[in-house]
């Protein structure tokens, strides 16, 4: 049986605790810089699915606003659901990702090889105000 998408969230970090619980530090759907590129150290995209029985492989990647280009691709994930009230919540962390221009970029996920999401992840420039800067939606890690 096929599993659901329960969740695919995009953030700067994830921990998990003694107890199994993970925690997500820095949710974000928008990138906001003061120039292009704009480079992540580190980006963690999490899924978690549910509702499904058996194996199958999971794949993630990032488009460019021409919505073709592959800007970052991850591996292929397992995932074993052994019955239908198993969840399996999988961690990615993507090194070093680049975005070379603005505009609004695509999140994928796949489930043997079909997609299951396509979500925005907005990248826009903004401007210095004063003597200090402002941003809207995300912080640039590191700024």
């Amino acid at each position: 049986m096929i599993p659901d998408l329960q969740s695919s969230l995009l953030c700067d970090d994830v921990r998990q605790e003694r107890g199994g619980k993970f925690i997500l530090v820095g949710l974000f759907d928008a990138i906001a810089a003061q120039s292009m590129p704009v480079r992540y150290p580190r980006l963690f995209m999490v899924t978690r699915w549910c509702s499904g029985e058996g194996s199958f492989k999971q794949k993630t990647r990032i488009l460019k606003p021409d919505q073709s280009t592959v800007l970052v691709e991850g591996k292929h994930i397992p995932i074993r659901l052994l019955s239908s009230e198993s969840t399996a919540t999988n961690v990615e962390v993507f090194l070093n990702v680049s975005f070379e221009e603005e505009g609004t970029h695509w999140v994928e996920v796949h489930l043997d090889g079909d997609l299951k999401i396509r979500y925005p992840l907005r990248v826009s420039l903004v401007a210095k105000r004063g003597g200090g800067e402002t941003y809207s939606g995300s912080l640039e890690p590191g700024v």
